[in-house]
């Protein structure tokens, strides 16, 4: 593994790269303010699970596919962004639903937000350019452990830190909209504002160069 000096660099470099406002945090949030804290989490997770696809996939070199096939990482990137604009298309059209039927709504919608997230994750290649990008600088191929072993531990402390980010982004996003919830009217404006949300950045990602 790397030295001390070079572990603690991972670690403060992981942590500033893990707590600026991204993609995922803004998935989450969405989901907070569309379906509340629980479907938040519940995508939080999905989207950590979908991490360790990519974590495997820069361990077995596809990041590298992505960097030698362009056209292969543009693909799955519109996709991927095409998928985001969908589900935030779907949120903006749900009807708001009665207070009464409110906890049946919220479980099947935090099932639906862990599947949706995961998808979204997995679509995700700048995900998988991240981490081709980033580990690299903390790989010592002079140690006893593999290089590929090397590159799941770290990535699965870079998918924990990024995770624990959007975690907070959750409940940020809850204690906001805790007290507008009462209302039959603000949960159809947070549903709103989280389709438009996953609008907003799916249109981005599309729209984005590299």
């Amino acid at each position: 593994m790397p030295s001390p000096e070079l572990l603690v660099a991972f670690f403060a470099t992981t942590a500033i790269f893990a707590y600026i406002p991204g993609p995922a945090m803004l998935y989450a949030a969405a989901q907070t303010m569309a379906r509340g804290r629980w479907s938040g989490l519940t995508a939080a997770l999905g989207i950590h699970l979908g991490g360790y696809v990519h974590v495997f996939a820069a361990a077995a070199g596809l990041s590298v596919l992505f960097h030698a096939v362009p056209p292969l990482y543009m693909a799955v990137k519109l996709i991927g962004a095409l998928y985001l604009i969908w589900l935030g298309v779907c949120l903006f059209r749900k009807r708001a639903d009665g207070e009464a039927a409110l906890p049946a709504i919220e479980r099947k919608s935090a099932r639906r937000a862990f599947f949706e997230s995961i998808t979204v994750e997995v679509l995700n290649p700048k995900t998988a350019i991240f981490f081709m990008a980033f580990l690299p600088q903390f790989i010592d191929a002079s140690t006893a452990l593999p290089v590929w072993l090397q590159f799941v531990v770290l990535g699965t402390i870079v998918n924990l830190m990024f995770s624990s980010a959007d975690i907070a982004c959750v409940f940020l996003a809850g204690a906001m909209i805790a007290r507008l919830r009462r209302s039959s009217r603000a949960q159809r404006l947070m549903q709103r504002a989280g389709g438009a949300v996953l609008v907003g950045l799916g249109v981005h990602v599309a729209l984005q160069k590299s």
